[in-house]
């Protein structure tokens, strides 16, 4: 679309029933702050500018969110006075001459950018002012959508209409468009004659509809206008988040057994033909390659999985953890800022943390780098086609050769060449006889523990 476009997100509200410290805009959805997801949707609608109106929260919100609406501009509401004294508030931005103005909330953050399309296309084609409806199941409470001949005439809020315009079940979302040239002059006109003494940008159709300009409505589903103003709305705006995630990973291609048990964060990617089984959680930066499994109750952030590789059951990938191709990440393992090579094996009972592991490596259970010596991380490297045998314990800095082996129960503090066989573990004895004095001893002291207590 070669019109430009401004879109305004509201993020002033105080979010009061969310009984938190955190302003409510900044209350995350798959990981992402609400506004973000607003924002989001705005730009992938062809907004070429989005500015924030902020005010509860202050400099949290504008700090929060910084970093991920690149670009926006920003504007106080100090004192709040209404939807269109909001609006207002970024009169700078909206008086460099947009064609489209964009007028989106911070709390309502599952609209798709569909429906911004929509609106803008309406602004096109000749509207002045666009209104985004819905039809709620229940109406009750909503102000009405009343229409004549295929234009906006009104928006009635429940209180003010009529029987009739009560049984109208076509209501306001909320969300508005307007066009870039008249934006201030209607916004300016509105007044405060009401109950609360503020101003509603609402109030806009009927100062456009009073001057002759065309002003229509536009339907979203439901789901699209749904906000958020308590602790509950927030886990059912996250739930309908997760379903919408799940539905387009299934459509492209990503095999999941039981989908309702799979929990996405907002930037996961998954190719198609990888596999999810059930009860997996994806925090931030993941992504998981064609041909990949991941099996049950495994958890990954921040982490990489290459083409057919396993991951779990029962497996922790932690930031930095990248797998090759064909690599195996088994149960009860952690991986953490560590490259698993083609073909490598990390089966089971294992922590690998600041490591590089070659290609075809065996890591046997109960093998753990010690990577940490209380104040610095340091790095393992084990080779290709080394065998790590169990409950070893690799203590950083240390390189395991090409080829090498590592007896079980090593404690390895030096390089081991390629090719090498180390053993770094006190040589067994055993005490012929021993066991009965052993136990003869263990009971007697006991029992004159008992006698004491006694």
């Amino acid at each position: 679309m070669a019109r430009s476009c401004l879109t305004i997100i509201l993020a002033a509200g105080q979010g009061t029933r969310m009984k938190s410290a955190l302003p409510k805009v900044l209350h995350p959805v798959a990981g992402l702050p609400m506004a973000a997801h607003v924002a989001a949707t705005a730009r992938a609608a062809g907004s070429n500018a989005v500015a924030v109106v902020y005010g509860h929260g202050g400099e949290a919100v504008r700090d929060a969110l910084s970093g991920t609406l690149y670009g926006a501009t920003w504007h106080q509401q100090a004192e709040q006075f209404g939807t269109a004294h909001a609006v207002l508030a970024a009169r700078d931005a909206i008086s460099k001459g947009y064609d489209d103005i964009l007028v989106m909330f911070g709390d309502t953050p599952l609209v798709r950018p569909e429906i911004m399309r929509d609106a803008r296309a309406k602004l096109a084609d000749g509207a002045a002012v666009v209104v985004v409806g819905f039809r709620p199941d229940n109406p009750f409470g909503y102000g009405r959508l009343i229409e004549q001949g295929g234009e906006l005439v009104a928006i009635r809020e429940e209180r003010d209409a009529t029987d009739e315009e009560r049984a109208i079940s076509y209501c306001n979302g909320g969300i508005m468009a307007f066009n870039g040239n008249i934006t201030r002059q209607l916004l300016d006109s509105i007044g405060n004659d009401n109950a609360k003494g503020e101003y509603y940008m609402t109030d806009a159709v009927v100062i456009a509809r009073g001057r002759g300009l065309k002003v229509v409505a536009i339907e979203a589903p439901v789901e699209d206008v749904v906000g958020v103003n308590t602790r509950a709305d927030l886990a059912a705006v996250e739930a309908i988040w997760q379903r919408r995630a799940r539905q387009r990973m299934l459509a492209e291609g990503v095999t999941m057994t039981a989908p309702d048990t799979v929990f996405f964060h907002y930037d996961t990617a998954v190719e198609a033909d990888a596999s999810i089984e059930p009860n997996v959680v994806f925090g931030p930066g993941v992504t998981v390659k064609a041909g990949a499994r991941i099996r049950s109750f495994s958890h990954l952030e921040g982490a990489s999985v290459g083409e057919g590789a396993e991951v779990g059951p029962f497996a922790r990938l932690r930031p930095g953890a990248e797998l090759a191709e064909n690599a195996k990440v088994g149960n009860f393992c952690e991986v953490k800022k560590a490259e698993i090579g083609e073909g490598a094996k990390v089966n089971h009972l294992t922590y690998i943390g600041d490591a590089v592991v070659g290609a075809g490596a065996n890591i046997g259970a109960g093998t753990i780098t010690c990577n940490y010596d209380g104040y610095d991380k340091h790095l393992t490297e084990i080779g290709a086609g080394a065998f790590i045998g169990s409950n070893s314990a690799l203590v950083a800095p240390v390189k395991i050769g090409d080829n090498a082996y590592v007896s079980s129960g090593s404690v390895v503090t030096e390089a081991v060449p390629d090719d090498a066989v180390a053993f770094a573990r006190a040589r067994q004895v055993n005490k012929d006889g021993l066991a009965p004095r052993l136990r003869a001893r263990f009971k007697a002291a006991k029992e004159a523990k008992r006698a004491k207590k006694g």
